[in-house]
């Protein structure tokens, strides 16, 4: 609550490094409109090695039940590539929403790069373990059909990066 008194401006919050990570300090006021003591808000906005450690896992959690089943592999055997790429799309689409609306809203200013790393960190590293997840387990025939093996990736890296994303989230 930002209460002042008419003749004193209410201080407003400020962005400072604690500890290496960014954090939002928001004064909190007592009745007479003085700053008693600060709160600390962490800004989630900087792609750091532990987040990157967050979407692997994340990604892991639902590319390991999708990418063994059948189902998907013979999707990505007949579904179009047009509708692969459109569900590709659909999903940079929903990690940029969620992204934004959970990090971004508000911090967007300034940290725009910072915004477009984390989706395109997001995407990228769940088709890593998308695509190391099928070709340990022998479902990317890369030397045989590549366009197949990068087609059942795509398919997988729609749930995977979802759970990536979520996973991202978790503070």
């Amino acid at each position: 609550m930002n209460r002042s008194t008419s003749s004193e401006q209410p201080a407003k919050s400020m962005v400072r490094r604690i500890g290496g990570y960014l954090h939002r300090t928001i004064p909190v006021f007592d009745e007479a409109g003085k700053i008693i003591h600060y709160t600390l808000q962490p800004l989630m906005v900087e792609f750091r090695p532990r987040d990157l450690m967050q979407v692997v896992v994340g990604a892991s959690i639902l590319a390991v039940p999708v990418a063994f089943t059948e189902e998907t592999w013979v999707l990505g055997d007949e579904l179009p590539l047009v509708n692969i790429l459109a569900l590709s799309m659909l999903s940079l689409l929903f990690i940029s929403l969620f992204v934004y609306l959970n990090f971004y809203r508000f911090n967007l200013k300034g940290n725009v790069f910072e915004y477009c790393k984390r989706v395109a960190g997001i995407y990228f590293f769940s088709l890593l373990v998308v695509g190391l997840i099928l070709t340990i387990i022998q479902k990317c025939p890369w030397g045989e059909n590549s366009l197949l093996a990068l087609k059942r990736i795509l398919i997988v890296a729609f749930p995977a990066s979802m759970s990536a994303a979520v996973s991202d989230s978790l503070k």
